[in-house]
């Protein structure tokens, strides 16, 4: 089998020739050991200060080739499209913030930005403008816009697409999915949840809308299914309860995977870390062809959800992140060989990590799960 037939397979309910292994990420800094120099895929800090300083065409550059050179030199079965590997900052966006120091920014509105060394992510930290926003049903109550498509953007997902479609499995962007909508960030938007349910409920309609309009530019053709990368769940549990979810959301994450899947012809794969068990039965209902990342550090036991919820949709996962960055090649061996025990009898598996591969992994590890993956992904 392809890698593409391949994980059809699976998430069709199909046993494969052999395990998929795929990543919902692979960052940059083991992108780098891979390929033997600098990149910008998935490096979202160095991207995102070469966008402020003018250099949105080395991105562009960078993210189109080394996608594509990276495919072609790991055994990875599913192409994907997460943050920082094809859309562009845009050309009419906000004046650049100015730099304080090394590690902070601020912007004309006051918004702070902070890099976080650890992550290599630039956050906002600060944002006086979203803290001082009310929220009021009636300013939902419209029509949508009509949407746009950044074709600069659009040109890295097309090249990619059309280099490894006919060998890999597409895993695209889309107009984006609804997951919980939280006005004005996490904190406050879990406050506008129980404070203003109407006022969530209407940016929930138009959101829907909008979503379904842009699918119609923002689903590639030739893609196979799309990912929605929303967390739903802190370590505990999940951000809400099972029946805030079916009273505020179930129906308008049903529709817009009615849109993508009936409309459009594409499997849904549904990223979400946390400990979300107590949504799993959600996501068999909105119709998630898989579910990847399975946190177990978070409670999320793969082998417990093969055992309630493989036989009705695809499980991704298997490696903890955790072990993927500070444990050994003997902890991520050990993952390996648990999940495929437990996970791979009767298919509807893809191994990968909890995550991603994310920065700080160690790449030790890292070859030491594709090796093991290759030991045990025969069927």
């Amino acid at each position: 089998m392809t890698p593409k037939e391949r994980v059809a397979a699976v998430l069709e309910g199909r046993v494969p020739d052999r395990v998929p292994y795929a990543e919902f990420a692979v960052d940059f800094d083991t992108v780098e050991r891979v390929l033997g120099h600098e990149t910008y895929l998935r490096a979202k800090a160095r991207s995102q200060i070469a966008f402020w300083e003018g250099r949105a065409g080395e991105v562009a550059a960078s993210w189109l080739e080394d996608h594509i050179a990276l495919h072609r030199k790991l055994p990875l079965d599913i192409v994907t499209f997460p943050m920082a590997t094809w859309e562009l900052a845009p050309e009419d966006g906000p004046p650049p913030p100015r730099r304080i120091d090394p590690t902070t920014w601020e912007d004309r509105e006051g918004r702070i930005y902070k890099l976080s060394e650890a992550t290599q992510d630039i956050t906002c930290v600060h944002d006086p403008v979203r803290d001082r926003r009310v929220f009021t049903a009636a300013e939902f109550e419209k029509e949508p816009e009509p949407p746009r498509r950044d074709e600069r953007s659009w040109r890295i997902l097309d090249a990619v697409v059309r280099a490894l479609k006919g060998e890999k499995y597409i895993c695209g962007p889309s107009g984006g999915s609804v997951g919980i909508v939280l006005l004005g960030g996490m904190e406050r938007g879990l406050y506008e949840l129980a404070a203003n349910p109407e006022a969530v409920r209407a940016a929930t309609r138009l959101l829907v809308r909008e979503q379904n309009l842009a699918d119609e530019i923002m689903i590639h053709p030739d893609s196979d299914a799309v990912m929605w990368a929303e967390d739903l769940g802190f370590k505990t549990g999940p951000l809400i309860g099972p029946a805030m979810f079916r009273d505020l959301f179930l129906e308008a994450n049903k529709e817009r995977a009615r849109n993508v899947k009936a409309k459009h012809g594409k499997k849904i794969l549904k990223h979400s870390c946390g400990n979300i068990g107590l949504l799993l039965d959600f996501f068999v209902e909105i119709g998630f062809d898989a579910y990847q990342s399975i946190q177990p550090t978070a409670g999320m036991d793969i082998c417990r959800v093969k055992r309630t919820h493989g036989d009705r949709m695809a499980l991704w996962g298997g490696v903890a992140v955790e072990n993927l960055v500070g444990g050994t090649p003997g902890d991520v061996r050990a993952d390996v060989r648990r999940a495929m025990a437990c996970a791979k009898p009767g298919g509807r598996f893809i191994l990968g990590s909890s995550h991603s591969v994310a920065v700080g992994a160690k790449y030790d590890n890292f070859m030491a799960l594709l090796d093991e993956h290759a030991k045990l992904c025969q069927y």
